[in-house]
């Protein structure tokens, strides 16, 4: 393992070029900063963390809808990690302690369970990229009971990947692909950052080895003048990724536009639920009437680290007032939260 490192650090010094590539994986970001990866770099070759949380960038507004919900006395289950995750004013964890039955779940099927052993309104907050998605479409199409809804927050990965390029906020060179969301999605909705802006491309898994192996690949393939997806991660992701999964989505869910945290609204970048599943679709059940959502608590850069223009220790409230246990910003609160994981690890370096 230590020779097989040692060889590749050595190819990417070899071949290093300028060359700023982005990542959209909490679990990337905690693999890079718990080896020191970035350490074993050129200097010249940049890893930038993007929106890989999922938790992260959920919105302010989601959050709101959610203690709505839970104030007119609907049981709100949901991740832990969402319990902290600020809306505009105040958390879901605010909202249990104020009295409200917010309760953490695994997973939806553990929100249907609670759903059938309850006499009232049950409400699974569905986080997640493509990864989770399929799992709430698996349990609406298996005919959940009737006091039981979904108010989706899943996201997808491709829009906002574009939206990014297309801007020119990062000046991205190149791309880490998820390895968990390619399991799903396969290669084919990377293929167009490739074919149209230039850009590199390496699906990659999660230990140290695969991320020094995706950043050699994309290396290799400017040294060659080459832009196309590559699949380091052939041990799990095919090509044509899960189909099953995609056809469950595609059955229930329609694609439309939200705004995410730190985002403008992203075109066909959310998912929601079909008018024929309706029944479970929280937003069209209740009556979620909330303002205009603050999105960025006062002195947050929490947007502009998920958007990959800074880094959490640009922030003044880092470590300070923000820290895992009193998290001030969403990229604080999750432990796939690029701020999360800079508290845990930024002061490793690797000798």
């Amino acid at each position: 393992m230590k020779n097989l490192s040692r060889e590749l650090v050595s190819r990417i010094h070899e071949i290093s070029r300028p060359v700023k590539i982005m990542h959209v994986c909490g679990s990337h970001e905690h693999t890079i900063m718990q080896h020191g990866v970035r350490s074993l770099l050129p200097d010249e070759v940049e890893v930038v963390a993007g929106p890989g949380c999922p938790v992260c960038c959920v919105p302010a507004r989601e959050i709101d809808e959610c203690i709505e919900l839970a104030r007119q006395g609907v049981t709100i289950t949901t991740f832990g990690d969402m319990l902290r995750v600020p809306g505009s004013e105040g958390s879901l964890a605010d909202a249990r302690a104020e009295g409200a039955d917010v309760r953490i779940v695994y997973g939806v099927g553990n929100a249907v369970d609670i759903a059938r052993k309850l006499d009232r309104e049950v409400v699974f907050m569905a986080a997640g990229f493509e990864t989770t998605a399929p799992t709430t479409a698996s349990e609406i199409l298996s005919g959940p009971p009737e006091n039981f809804s979904v108010l989706s927050c899943h996201r997808l990965i491709p829009p906002a990947l574009k939206f990014l390029i297309e801007s020119g906020e990062v000046n991205l060179n190149a791309l880490i692909e998820p390895g968990h969301v390619s399991t799903i999605i396969g290669m084919k909705p990377y293929e167009p950052f490739s074919r149209d802006y230039g850009i590199p491309q390496v699906i990659a898994g999660f230990n140290p080895l695969d991320i020094l192996m995706a950043v050699y690949m994309i290396l290799r393939q400017i040294e060659r003048g080459e832009a196309k997806v590559e699949n380091e991660y052939r041990r799990a992701v095919k090509p044509e990724g899960n189909i099953k999964a995609q056809q469950a989505m595609d059955e229930v869910f329609r694609i439309t536009e939200r705004e995410w945290r730190g985002f403008p609204v992203i075109p066909e970048s959310v998912y929601e639920i079909r008018d024929e599943f309706s029944d479970f679709n929280a937003r069209e059940k209740f009556d979620i009437d909330v303002a205009d959502a603050v999105e960025v608590p006062t002195g947050c850069i929490c947007g502009a680290i998920l958007r990959g223009v800074a880094r959490p220790e640009e922030c003044s409230l880092f470590k300070t007032q923000c820290t895992p246990t009193k998290p001030v910003g969403a990229c604080m609160v999750s432990r796939e939260g690029t701020c999360n994981i800079a508290y845990r690890y930024s002061s490793f370096r690797v000798q």
